[in-house]
């Protein structure tokens, strides 16, 4: 009566692709911050202001990945508990 949903892994492939992007997106920001034609202080603060993002958006992507997970079992919680309400009832006994 109950389904188990099937745990969504990633392929090698896509881990390879996304790690990759990464590095080359952040390869890329650093060269065009060390290309720019600018003091160094704008650099630096170029520099940190993309490391601030980078770390900012991993925290969202966590907190986004936990809520989700935290509201899968929620919703686990309430089918089973459903599930065992509906095993229990007898529509046939007299009230």
């Amino acid at each position: 009566m109950s389904e188990t949903p099937v745990k969504q892994q990633s392929t090698a492939a896509f881990y390879g692709q996304a790690v990759a992007s990464f590095a080359v997106a952040m390869a890329a920001t650093a060269v065009g911050i060390y290309q720019l034609n600018a003091d160094a202080w704008v650099r630096g603060f170029l520099a940190i202001a993309v490391l601030y993002l980078v770390t900012s958006a991993f925290t969202l992507a966590k907190v986004i990945r936990d809520r989700q997970e935290a509201g899968q079992i929620v919703s686990r919680v309430d089918q089973a508990r459903l599930e065992k309400l509906l095993a229990e009832h007898d529509p046939f006994e007299k009230i």
